[in-house]
């Protein structure tokens, strides 16, 4: 890959970027709906007890869906408007396009998920009793990993947008892998598939990266967790990439 030109494709992938007016109003609702709903949650709580770095952080679970959304934008509206065509034309390097394309929305969710989980986690402290000081390693380590979450879940999208170049299909498809286990594991009853499910899953999985108490409760650890999520995104991102290389847009 050349160096140059993943740089002139990011500046570009860049410049689509800024100039779209819908993707700043999505990162403000990330921003606001995840610190907001981190703060209810937060708020909801009459007295000790709980993790408070998970509390704190519960709107990450809400603030993934607009991330969803705007990482099926990014590729979905031009495979949508037929603008994919223009970008493989210009850049015929089609690993270039969809490396690009990642780095740049990875910065992008990077900068505006700090942002949220800073917030959630300052409205956290000043809201949870008892609540640890925000420079806390465990903190420290649960705030770092919600922002690689939102990053990761980004990039899942991505890549399952480019995989079935469908923006809507692609949406629903994500959330739904997201969302379905968790929901699974609210109706089984059997302890031991709960356990496999959390384990399995990207959303519960990847959400283990908050916990900052009783971590040997967990189905499965912070950062092993967080690796469960990382491989059905490098899963979805090979799927999206060999589609983008095998067919035409």
């Amino acid at each position: 890959m050349n160096a140059v030109v993943l740089r002139r494709t990011c500046r570009a992938e860049w410049t689509k970027l800024r100039t779209e007016t819908g993707w700043w109003w999505l990162l403000l609702v990330l921003v606001s709906l995840t610190v907001a709903v981190g703060a209810a949650t937060a708020g909801g709580v009459r007295c000790c007890g709980g993790d408070p770095a998970w509390l704190a952080l519960s709107g990450v679970t809400v603030g993934q869906a607009v991330v969803v959304v705007l990482a099926v934008l990014c590729a979905g509206g031009e495979y949508g408007t037929g603008m994919m065509q223009v970008t493989l034309t210009a850049v015929p390097a089609r690993t270039t396009v969809l490396a690009a394309k990642a780095a740049v929305l990875s910065a992008v969710v990077a900068v505006a998920g700090g942002v949220a989980v800073l917030g959630s986690l300052v409205a956290g402290h000043l809201l949870l009793p008892g609540s640890p000081a925000l420079t806390d390693g465990p903190a420290l380590r649960a705030a770092l990993g919600s922002v690689l979450y939102l990053v990761l879940i980004a990039q899942l999208a991505l890549g399952v947008t480019f995989a079935v170049r469908d923006g809507a299909v692609a949406s629903g498809a994500v959330l739904a892998m997201l969302y379905l286990f968790p929901l699974i594991s609210h109706v089984v009853t059997d302890p031991w598939l709960q356990r496999q499910l959390a384990r399995a899953g990207p959303m519960p999985a990847g959400l283990a990266i908050q916990a900052t108490t009783d971590l040997e409760r967990l189905p499965i650890g912070p950062w092993p967790g967080l690796g469960v999520l990382a491989l059905w995104t490098a899963t979805a991102l090979l799927l999206g990439g060999t589609v983008l290389r095998r067919r035409d847009a």
